[in-house]
């Protein structure tokens, strides 16, 4: 949190995520002179990481009460992030397009100007990643910890007010914390449950579709960069080599991504729904939206009507062998249209999250 959030806004910057060229530039390398970027992604990540440690301390608290004080302190941080990428703290400029109605992030000029990268990418849904609904049972009966809240409640108001509903009891006397209120968790997945940009066939892009005919590209320090939709392998070796960000579907964000869901669903019951696909003017909730995704990815993997596996279309002789057709591999990332396998095909810690979505 000292090392990434210099001015200590509590927005993340200047850290290599692991998303190789998702971005325009590569961030793991220092900006030019008078240029600042914070993330979205980063400062989703460090929010989410908060509630884990929160989560954490709370069970320790169970057998030694000094965890409490810990367990306020990430509660704490996660409200201040909250605050921060929403734009309720007065210092901070947030990073949550009122135009797009989607988390981008925001580049800082040397001449003063704040200019949000509207390449619309995973970058901009990980603050769905932030999300934690704590049972009763959870919270009630550690010493002192109400009295703490409440008493952050009073000292900021304004956060209290702004994670979703938090202050209010759920069923079961359940509370939610999360980066998004009810109607921009919406905003969000309607951008995401869009076939025209991230939902594919075979679970969801980690770029926008509308991004295949019209590239999006930007002027930074007199360069023009660009960005392309590609499902498949990247055009050139920018940042990351022979992984791709722009386009295909990639395992563990999914799976994240399909958790949050159930998450959300865990408070919200039937009580939340959205449209999906967006357009087609049928309402699921939120759980039955993590299943139907769930059921996307998994076709990667099993065999379609005609005896062959999405993941598996490169390899014909290996599934046309009954002695090496269940031998599936296990690909990096998928071919966002097709889903054919694509990378290094040995991530079994990623893609065979994949058993854990069939037992669901």
């Amino acid at each position: 949190m000292n090392r990434k959030d210099a001015e200590g806004r509590n927005l993340f910057q200047g850290g290599f995520l692991g998303l190789d060229n998702v971005a325009l530039f590569d961030r793991s390398t220092t900006l030019p002179p008078g240029y600042q970027l914070d993330q979205a992604d980063g400062t989703a990540w460090v929010a989410a990481y908060a509630l884990d440690l929160m989560r954490i301390a709370l069970e320790l608290a169970k057998r030694n009460p000094v965890y409490v004080d810990i367990a306020v302190k990430f509660f704490e941080h996660f409200l201040y992030i909250a605050g921060a990428i929403n734009k309720i703290d007065s210092d901070a400029e947030g990073l949550w397009d009122e135009q797009d109605r989607f988390f981008y992030d925001v580049l800082h000029r040397p001449d003063g100007v704040n200019e949000p990268l509207r390449l619309r990418s995973i970058v901009g849904l990980m603050p769905l990643f932030a999300v934690q609904v704590l049972e009763q049972h959870e919270h009630e009966g550690l010493p002192g910890l109400r009295e703490r809240l409440l008493g952050f409640m009073r000292h900021r108001p304004d956060l209290a007010s702004l994670v979703s509903r938090w202050t209010e009891p759920g069923e079961g006397n359940r509370m939610l914390l999360a980066l998004l209120r009810g109607e921009r968790t919406k905003d969000l997945l309607k951008r995401m449950l869009d076939e025209a940009e991230f939902l594919s066939e075979f679970g969801i892009r980690s770029l926008s579709k509308a991004f295949a005919e019209l590239p999006f590209d930007a002027q930074i320090n007199g360069d023009r960069l660009c960005a392309r939709y590609e499902p498949a392998e990247s055009g050139s070796r920018l940042y990351g080599g022979n992984s791709n960000w722009r386009g295909p579907v990639w395992m563990p964000i999914n799976y994240m991504l399909i958790e949050s869901l159930r998450e959300f669903h865990r408070y919200y019951d039937q009580n939340f729904s959205v449209e999906y696909p967006t357009g087609s003017g049928f309402l699921a909730s939120l759980e039955e939206v993590a299943d139907s995704l769930s059921q996307r990815l998994t076709k990667l993997f099993l065999r379609d009507e005609e005896g062959n596996r999405p993941s598996m279309v490169a390899y014909a002789q290996l599934q046309a062998d009954p002695a090496s057709r269940d031998l599936v591999l296990f690909h990096e990332y998928f071919h966002g249209e097709t889903g054919r396998g694509l990378g290094a095909s040995h991530q079994t810690g990623w893609s065979a999250l994949v058993a854990l979505l069939l037992q669901s």
